[in-house]
């Protein structure tokens, strides 16, 4: 039998074999099912720096939330890769995106879900408001990015399983962006096919001629979707009259002079490729992925590139204006801002430059030009100077203590009306004496400011919602001729862009146009940059 002692040692090893395992299981921690701990450590350590992971803080928070569980499971991470593999779809280049390691299944589990989660964030990111920085591009830059918790999308994504169509929901909702996106598609399936051939240098091919380039301009127009379908009887070397008009098709599209005639600057767009094209396409739906989500429900749209202004309200383009943009040597800023007054027979204050370089030596060789011009010399107190008492002979670009100033009449170099919209550039919408310029299909005449056609119609829309605005109270401002300004109650958004390639509103068509500015090849190489640096 056991004595008293070995009965007590029994019961005091049942006791502790008992408890001990409750105090033990009480000092370790429970996590939830799933959790690797070395996804907590590969983000709190330089490790992740070393991965090359674009959004630490992001990925930071996702795990925590999630408690260090994996997110990318077999079903999941096919569909991420089916996902970064489709950004060509929205002119993104699947590279930036690692899907070379989330194939290679050699690839370390946990560096090959952290670089998932990274790589949807990335992709999200550069799909909701553009892989380029814009000011980068244009350091004038001055909207507001489109917003979304990515971190929190991506959760909604991994519950729902609709990786791909969740990052496409993040795309521009505007008409034009599905366009471009359903035209990079159609350019690249030409491109795959062979695309169309090159013209040949050498005369002009006009309307009569018969060559073998007539041959290649006919199979070009063909291909591109520019030209019907012929007679069979044809002769495909004849340069004929439905030939003429596929060419002045194009020359519209591309805002080319329409003269039908297929000169150098003609000749260089039609042998820009598809590869060209396709070069436009994602370069222009970069530049809707910069835009806000809301423009404003009445604004006013340019198109420094294209040349005209859109009036926007409510959804609709009510009018459409031509106007004219800065030289290449005096370009057109690209910025955001809001109209607030207009001046109706506005004073034109010439820049000095142009009053000393320009003005002055027209002044010097013939006096009266000054009064016929109605100009206007004002001192430092901003007096008006007897200009008869003027030696212009003594004035030079050096001394030149006066400002130089237009009064409002019909030679007045601002016209009827100018349109405000303060801003550090010191450029502005304004009327033009030089209405013909309007005719000219580039027109790149100004010295920054745009000149706009019809200028009166535009100021009537603007002021459609004040009280007391119509068309015969304007006509009588201006035909008081004196200087009038008009302060708008609630301020217009105006936006000033740059688009290369456009979405006809008449017939939906899309439109090439020349990049006047030498813009697009910047947003090219930027979009074009990161592969190289995340292909390990």
């Amino acid at each position: 039998m056991a004595t008293p002692a070995q009965k007590t040692g029994f019961l005091v090893s049942m006791l502790l074999c008992f408890f001990l395992p409750i105090s033990w299981a009480a000092a370790i921690p429970v996590f939830p099912q799933g959790t690797d701990l070395r996804l907590e450590q590969a983000l709190s350590e330089t490790e992740s720096q070393a991965w090359a992971l674009q959004n630490l803080k992001e990925l930071r928070q996702l795990y925590q939330a999630r408690g260090y569980q994996m997110a990318w499971n077999e079903t999941l991470l096919p569909r991420l890769i089916t996902a970064l593999n489709n950004a060509t779809e929205h002119g993104l280049t699947p590279c930036d995106y690692r899907v070379n390691l989330l194939e290679n299944e050699t690839v370390d589990a946990v560096r090959r879900e952290l670089i998932a989660s990274d790589a949807y964030l990335t992709l999200a990111g550069h799909i909701l408001s553009g892989k380029v920085d814009p000011i980068s591009i244009a350091p004038n830059w001055s909207m507001a990015s489109r917003q979304r918790d990515l971190v929190q999308h991506l959760v909604t994504a991994l519950e729902s399983g609709e990786i791909e169509k969740s990052l496409d929901e993040l795309a521009p909702r505007s008409h034009e962006y599905s366009t471009l996106k359903s035209a990079l598609a159609s350019y690249r399936k030409i491109a795959h096919q062979g695309g169309w051939g090159h013209i040949p240098t050498g005369k002009m091919l006009k309307l009569g001629d018969h060559n073998e380039r007539v041959v290649q301009l006919r199979d070009r127009l063909l291909t591109s979707g520019d030209l019907a379908t012929e007679p069979s009887d044809q002769d495909p070397a004849e340069f004929t009259a439905q030939l003429q008009e596929a060419v002045k098709k194009f020359q519209a599209q591309a805002n080319l002079e329409r003269d039908g005639i297929v000169g150098p600057i003609t000749l260089r767009n039609l042998n820009k490729t598809p590869f060209d094209r396709i070069n436009t396409l994602r370069i222009n739906m970069e530049r809707w992925r910069w835009l806000p989500e809301d423009l404003g429900k009445k604004h006013i749209r340019i198109n420094v590139a294209g040349f005209y202004l859109e009036a926007h309200l409510q959804g609709e383009v009510p009018r459409v204006h031509k106007v004219i943009v800065g030289l290449d040597y005096r370009q057109t800023p690209i910025f955001s801002n809001a109209i607030t007054y207009l001046d109706f027979n506005p004073y034109w204050y010439a820049p000095r430059k142009l009053a000393t370089k320009d003005k002055l030596p027209m002044f010097r060789e013939d006096p009266s030009y000054f009064e016929r011009g109605g100009f206007e010399l004002l001192d430092k107190q901003g007096r008006i100077v007897n200009a008869k008492k003027i030696d212009w002979k003594r004035l030079s670009e050096d001394y030149f203590p006066y400002k130089l100033r237009q009064r409002p009449g019909p030679k007045n170099a601002l016209g009827q009306v100018k349109f405000i919209f303060p801003n550090q550039h010191n450029v502005y919408l304004h009327d033009t004496p030089s209405q013909e310029l309007f005719t000219k299909a580039q027109r790149v005449f100004s010295s920054g400011c745009i000149r706009v056609q019809a200028p009166l119609d535009l100021a009537l829309w603007l002021l459609r919602d004040e009280d007391g605005w119509n068309q015969e109270r304007i006509d009588g401002i201006i035909a008081g001729g004196k200087n009038t300004r008009i302060l708008l109650k609630k301020p217009v958004p105006i936006h000033l862009l740059y688009w290369t390639v456009l979405v006809d509103r008449e017939n939906g068509d899309l439109r090439f146009i020349d990049d006047g500015y030498q813009r697009d090849e910047r947003i090219l190489q930027a979009l074009d940059t990161m592969c190289p640096l995340l292909d390990n």
